[in-house]
């Protein structure tokens, strides 16, 4: 095992616990942005490639005939192969958080359309469900079990919102367990159906699933109204017949005690469990290496990564899978330095580097938790009580790598410059002027020269002036450049040439008359 630290762009802010990180081909793309999704990439869905220690997110592109994926933190996902040549390789999404803390009931599914050297493109569906459907929730799982020749998906755990009648003003984003209950959900005709197995007697968050042909193995999690991370180790096993599916499930040893970790996959037979918590502020520093030999799971520790020592004395830490091996890592940064970037972030490789592509068992687990934005610097129990699109990053690429400053750094985009030598806003004091602003002043172009930014408020426009220049194509001149744009664009005043009169031809005591046909010959001539 090998751990590097890894260095981050300008897109940094956008990497917050909670995230997603989904591998189509050896592709990783990253989903689950803390907020909504922002003007230069509108789909919130970021190619995510890490070359030579170093990491570039990149916006991706989705096919018009996509619906809204909203940018969805502690969802549950898991691969999908449908019948199809185009679903061979597919996501589904359920539930999670949306910037507004509301809980989704939604399912996504996520499919490749096109592909080439430069970009991939996206389709995203929303599933419609009907019968017994999930509630919203966040911190569970979803997996997809094969039988007979058909495919259905098997959801379990999580937490969600206690129900309405019994929320309060103190109390309104109080969060309870989901009962124990296991969904089988049929993705092509959008049927639900709940069992309640007697086996499952806690529901359970940020366990660690993995899907195995027709089986389920639930391990780890964390029960909310016990406090505990029992070690439980259950399997599912789902027969799909011709009439109704047959659920049992079964209660096996060996299992550990650990929530919110990652599981990667090094072979065939093998997952390697990293991270998590083993007490609600202990981090669990050793790692499990799973196996599945003749239909039997064996669970035993491995050789514990070199952690180096801002991860093995931070309280909190989270990340996710890359796949081929490979997981994710970010721990908070030291707030004692003067400078100090908001997290910092690892990879840490638990296989060779030849692991094969083209090995597909269809996994699901559950990432760190931790929010130090929403709740205290503690285990993934105390977080939610909540309280692309290339292969390359070459400069010839058709989409530019993400670039923070264009939306929040303020040196950059100019939101707090000086823009005229009487501009009055000040990051530390402003306020919404415009019934228009949110969290930044607006701001209106100056196209003299090469161009530049100026305060809407310094340039003493009314809001009605601002929609409208906004809405038109017209250049605009600040208060500085207007005088000198006029004087370009206004042509100076050019004095006309004064016609001779006709009768001027006609010399007085000349002696000569000038003919009509003469008159017409020189009108043509002057005129």
């Amino acid at each position: 095992m090998s751990l590097q630290m890894v260095t981050v762009g300008n897109s940094m802010a956008l990497i917050q616990p909670g995230f997603s990180l989904m591998n189509f081909d050896g592709q990783v793309f990253f989903f689950g942005q803390k907020g909504w999704p922002k003007r230069s990439c509108p789909t919130g869905v970021f190619h995510f490639e890490v070359k030579h220690n170093h990491l570039k997110l990149k916006p991706a592109v989705f096919s018009k005939d996509s619906c809204y994926l909203p940018p969805l933190r502690y969802p549950a996902t898991c691969t999908f192969s449908g019948n199809l040549e185009s679903e061979k390789h597919q996501y589904i999404i359920h539930g999670g958080k949306t910037p507004n803390n509301e809980l989704s009931d939604k399912i996504y599914v996520m499919s490749v359309v096109s592909k080439n050297n430069k970009k991939v493109t996206f389709r995203c569906t929303e599933k419609d469900l009907v019968g017994d459907v999930p509630e919203g929730r966040y911190g569970h799982s979803i997996d997809v079990v094969y039988s007979r020749g058909k495919s259905m998906g098997v959801l379990f755990g999580g937490r969600s919102y206690i129900p309405s009648a019994q929320r309060t003003t103190e109390k309104w984003n109080s969060v309870a367990d989901c009962l124990p209950h296991v969904f089988l959900v049929d993705f092509e005709f959008g049927c639900s159906t709940l069992y309640i197995l007697p086996e499952l007697q806690d529901g359970l968050s940020f366990h660690v699933s993995i899907a195995r042909n027709d089986t389920v193995y639930i391990l780890g999690g964390h029960s909310l109204a016990n406090n505990i991370r029992p070690a439980n180790l259950y399997r599912i096993r789902v027969d799909l017949p011709l009439g109704s599916p047959a659920v049992e499930c079964t209660v096996l040893p060996g299992g550990i005690s650990v929530s919110s970790a990652i599981l990667t996959q090094i072979s065939n037979d093998e997952f390697v469990i990293v991270g998590g918590y083993q007490l609600e502020n202990q981090k669990r520093m050793v790692c499990n290496i799973i196996s599945f030999k003749d239909n039997k799971i064996d669970i035993h520790e491995m050789e514990t990564p070199d952690w180096t020592p801002d991860i093995k004395h931070s309280k909190i830490w989270f990340g996710g899978n890359m796949g081929n091996g490979t997981v994710f890592l970010g721990i908070p940064g030291d707030n004692k330095q003067a400078v100090s970037e908001a997290f910092y972030f690892y990879t840490l490789k638990c296989a060779e580097d030849d692991v094969n592509e083209d090995q597909k068992t269809f996994t699901s687990s559950q990432t760190s938790t931790e929010d130090p934005g929403d709740s205290t610097p503690f285990e993934d129990s105390e977080e939610f009580c909540f309280s692309a699109e290339a292969n390359s990053f070459d400069g010839d690429d058709e989409f530019d790598t993400y670039n923070e400053d264009d939306e929040e750094d303020e040196s950059e985009t100019g939101y707090w410059i000086t823009c005229c030598p009487t501009c009055d806003v000040d990051i530390n004091t402003w306020v919404p002027f415009y019934s228009t602003e949110l969290n930044k002043p607006a701001m209106i172009y100056c196209s003299h020269g090469d161009g530049h930014w100026v305060h809407a408020q310094c340039m003493d426009l009314a809001e009605r002036t601002l929609i409208q220049l906004s809405e038109g194509s017209n250049k605009y001149y600040c208060n500085e450049h207007v005088k000198i744009a006029r004087a370009l664009q206004t042509p100076k005043r050019v004095q006309s040439l004064k016609k001779p009169p006709l009768r001027s031809l006609h010399k007085k005591g000349s002696g000569k008359i000038i003919t009509p046909a003469k008159k017409s010959f020189l009108r043509r001539l002057f005129d």
